[in-house]
């Protein structure tokens, strides 16, 4: 496997890895190792953005979602001088 040194990392950075690593029990480095995997297996973008919803949504087995009934509209607000 292959070492990597990040210099000059932002201690705001620094501080987000740490609580988020401790968050999931792990150490900093493989804290780090999972975001660059996870960030780096993303696909190349060829789906557009209405497909993906769709997939995503595909699972509620929802034709269509309920429209919700029509309020009346309100008087705009009076600004006295």
């Amino acid at each position: 496997m292959a070492s990597l040194t990040i210099r000059n990392l932002d201690i705001s950075l620094k501080s987000q890895l740490r609580q988020r690593a401790a968050l999931h029990g792990r150490s900093m480095e493989a804290e780090a190792r999972i975001i660059l995997a996870q960030s780096l297996n993303v696909p190349s973008g060829e789906q557009n953005l209405a497909a993906a919803i769709q997939a995503r949504f595909k699972a509620l087995e929802v034709e269509a979602l309920p429209i919700p009934a029509r309020q009346p509209v309100r008087n705009p607000p009076e600004f006295g001088e």
